[in-house]
């Protein structure tokens, strides 16, 4: 599904934010990613959903290598992945529905196969009664489910989220993280960038650990625990 090899990466001039990393996350795992704030997470995210090109080393994402894809094929590529930001991204012109329902929409799905999927996508989040909401009317916590619901509504192939839980209750938190378990059993690759320990502890899913930029820890085996 998605491989680095000796992967650096740097912004600018600046030093390396990853440094020589070396990862393998085979088609239909789920892994934690975890490591301190500043210890490249969110960059080796930012590789992984195509935001950016490595300064050394290979990638490859749906058995092509990156070096080797014109940036024209980006955008058909991104919409196999489904992204989890921690700053949410909903577009505030937009109704939670209408967020929701974006990608399906890109993808040129009929308007039945929208209102089901985004229908049923609120209602398991808890936000049927905020369809025709606009964000800035959302809480923090709300903005977080509906930014889930629209990274999931497509069935990525690849679903990477970023600290999802960090705005919800511990009982929102199993709730969305049996979501990901679903798209899990259904095939898709899950990569959860969190700090919730208890999370992890409680799942028995492989941990991915950067420290100051470098994999310090891999469990490599994609193990289900249901």
């Amino acid at each position: 599904m998605i491989s680095f090899e000796n992967v650096g990466m740097r912004y600018g001039t600046g030093p390396e934010v990853l440094r020589d990393v070396t990862l393998d996350l085979p088609a239909g795992s789920f892994h934690f990613l975890t490591g301190a704030s500043g210890a490249g997470k969110s960059s080796l995210m930012r590789l992984m959903y195509l935001a950016g090109r490595p300064s050394r080393g290979r990638i490859t994402i749906f058995g092509r290598d990156l070096e080797d894809i014109p940036r024209k094929d980006l955008p058909d590529l991104r919409r196999d992945i489904g992204v989890v930001f921690q700053d949410f991204r909903l577009l505030d012109h937009l109704t939670t529905y209408e967020n929701v329902a974006l990608p399906l929409k890109v993808k040129g799905a009929s308007d039945g196969v929208i209102r089901k999927h985004v229908s049923e996508l609120l209602a398991w989040v808890g936000l049927n009664g905020q369809a025709n909401a606009r964000p800035a009317t959302l809480s923090g916590g709300q903005q977080q489910r509906a930014a889930i619901a629209r990274a999931v509504v497509t069935g990525p192939r690849l679903l990477l989220a970023d600290e999802p839980t960090g705005n919800v209750d511990d009982a929102y938190a199993q709730r969305l993280l049996y979501l990901f378990k679903e798209l899990h059993r259904q095939g898709t690759t899950v990569v959860i960038a969190t700090h919730n320990r208890g999370l992890i502890d409680a799942n028995n899913f492989p941990v991915v650990h950067l420290d100051d930029g470098i994999l310090s820890h891999v469990e490599t085996d994609p193990v289900y625990d249901g």
